[in-house]
């Protein structure tokens, strides 16, 4: 029924001419996998950009070469190493101020540097925090250090230091399976977001990692990409295009 419901909302958007954004953002890529592989060529199939967000302390030259000759694909910053330094009391956060304002600037400045030198016409100064947390002391330092847009998970304000462009529904069941979440579930959280916005296009970005996807990701996946394929109301775009917005 679910399904239906965000038909329905697509439907709507056609009929008013409006659009629906979508785009796909793949979390802690380091080198080449049969996984990751297996969703370069979804994206390829149906044309559809997609941003993978690297972990520059460990991505490898391996994984360069293999994005080098892929248009579609742009690569993000997703923080420094992925490492935790909150206690256990806290939830997980690499880009807290445990360890000091300046510390974590500098990784984050590292961060970039690496990721630009790496992938070249790939990267894009967008950062992508690890767990999607971030804290609000150094979003105003974002700008200065190169950074041009944050994404993390929710929806975007509009009155904060930094450009937003944050993905709104995340297709793994991190607390229960740490697979793929229901189908149903995952179209009616699509379906909220659009029938929540109000301009004249409306961003719907959706979060991956394929490290761990099961079947139940996969065909999500795929029957999100069908369905969206051949609608009038939907656009995949590329990341640089959102990040370029106001």
């Amino acid at each position: 029924m679910s399904r239906s419901q965000f038909i329905d909302q697509l439907d709507a958007y056609a009929t008013d001419r409006r659009t629906v954004q979508l785009w796909l953002r793949d979390d802690d890529a380091i080198e080449p996998t049969a996984a990751l592989y297996h969703l370069l060529a979804l994206s390829k199939r149906w044309n559809a950009p997609l941003t993978i967000a690297a972990i520059p302390a460990h991505a490898t030259m391996a994984l360069a070469e293999l994005l080098e000759q892929l248009p579609l694909i742009s690569v993000a910053v997703h923080g420094w190493d992925h490492a935790n330094h909150a206690p256990a009391s806290e939830k997980k956060q690499e880009l807290g101020l445990h360890r000091g304002e300046d510390v974590v600037l500098g990784r984050l400045a590292e961060g970039l540097e690496r990721i630009s030198g790496l992938f070249g016409d790939r990267a894009v100064p967008l950062l992508v925090p690890p767990w999607n947390r971030i804290a609000q002391p150094l979003l105003r330092h974002l700008t200065s250090l190169g950074y041009e847009a944050l994404s993390v998970f929710g929806p975007e304000r509009a009155d904060g230091p930094v450009h937003l462009v944050n993905t709104h529904v995340d297709i793994i069941d991190w607390k229960g399976t740490r697979g793929g979440r229901p189908m149903d579930i995952l179209y009616c959280e699509a379906a909220a977001r659009l029938e929540a916005g109000t301009a004249r296009a409306t961003n719907l970005g959706v979060l991956t990692h394929h490290l761990v996807h099961d079947d139940a990701a996969w065909n999500f996946l795929s029957d999100l990409f069908e369905l969206t394929a051949g609608h009038p109301a939907c656009r995949w775009v590329p990341v640089r295009e959102l990040m370029s917005k106001p």
